[in-house]
């Protein structure tokens, strides 16, 4: 386990502000080498209160430059805002950081991986990592789904045969969600692009017996509250975890690339369903978690997939906590 207080690129007064140790948040973004697009180590642990967090790194998808990522945005754009947060600009760095929470006796896991190179062939990391890190498959009590997209959800399934991963797991997910993408009509509505997804969504998820469905504000477990962050998809949620006064929001893909969308949050991706919508909530959520001091975590964060926001105009500034 590598301790936050004292592996950090950050200084130590930021490091204490973004993990609870300190008050008001006193912002100042530091300058920093690039980012290694492969984390040195595959998981890291930290507290939330009395809640134990484990990041665990599933793998990365390196994705070639494309000029319809980001509607009316060029790949000049988009290398120049890498650049700037110290990333590197050969192709788009996409990582996958799944969370899993220890509380009150039971072992909580925040959306389940793409599985064993079901989404990228170099995502592939997450059994041997959640091993590593202590943590057995089959100890899993509850996932928490924020959506249906395949980096979220597709290890649920073994690849090939699409069995359930985690057959005796709570699965929790908004309603919303689980209703669109399993509605009979749906498939027939999708682009062609994401019909595949939508397939084996539709034949394999209304099998299983172990969903539970949720409304937006319940509290899904004691000390965890679902909240609606639509856009992205029509029912993608954010998790706000709860221990004493320490909170943490798991925010999903509010915000998939803090180096592009924290300066430039009115850019719209080419994976928002509804690129207004998506804006809206990355400012509504955003804005929550500077207020109130909100620690968060996001999967698509450089790993260990978390860090600090500040308000900066009408943008943010974001500093990623690296290890």
């Amino acid at each position: 386990m590598f301790s936050m207080t004292r592996r950090t690129l950050l200084g130590t007064t930021l490091a204490a502000t973004a993990f609870g140790l300190a008050g008001k948040l006193e912002f100042s973004r530091p300058a920093f080498a690039e980012t290694p697009v492969e984390p040195s180590v595959g998981f890291y642990k930290y507290k939330v209160g009395d809640i134990e967090v484990t990041a665990i790194y599933d793998g990365i998808w390196r994705k070639p430059h494309d000029p319809a990522f980001i509607k009316d945005v060029s790949v000049d754009d988009t290398k120049a805002a890498l650049a700037k947060a110290g990333l590197t600009t050969e192709f788009m760095p996409i990582p996958l950081t799944v969370v899993v929470l220890k509380m009150n006796g039971k072992l909580i896991m925040m959306d389940a991986g793409s599985g064993v190179g079901q989404w990228q062939t170099n995502a592939t990391h997450l059994p041997a990592n959640m091993a590593a890190a202590g943590i057995d498959y089959k100890a899993i009590d509850t996932i928490m789904i924020s959506h249906f997209h395949p980096d979220h959800v597709w290890g649920l399934m073994e690849k090939g045969t699409n069995a359930p991963v985690f057959p005796n797991a709570e699965l929790i997910v908004n309603a919303t969600e689980y209703n669109w993408w399993t509605d009979p009509s749906r498939l027939g509505k999708l682009p062609e692009g994401r019909k595949p997804a939508g397939k084996r969504i539709a034949e394999n998820f209304p099998k299983w017996k172990n969903w539970k469905l949720v409304d937006d504000g319940a509290e899904v477990v004691p000390g965890i509250q679902i909240i609606a962050a639509p856009g992205h998809t029509p029912g993608h949620s954010v998790y706000l975890a709860n221990s004493g006064k320490e909170q943490l929001m798991i925010s999903a893909d509010t915000m998939y690339v803090p180096a592009l969308l924290a300066p430039h949050p009115e850019w719209q991706g080419s994976y928002d369903q509804d690129g207004p919508t998506a804006i809206a909530t990355r400012h509504k959520i955003i804005d929550r978690v500077i207020a109130d001091n909100i620690r968060i975590s996001g999967s698509h964060f450089p790993f260990p997939g978390t860090g600090v926001f500040d308000k900066d105009g009408n943008a943010y500034g974001f500093t990623p906590v690296q290890i």
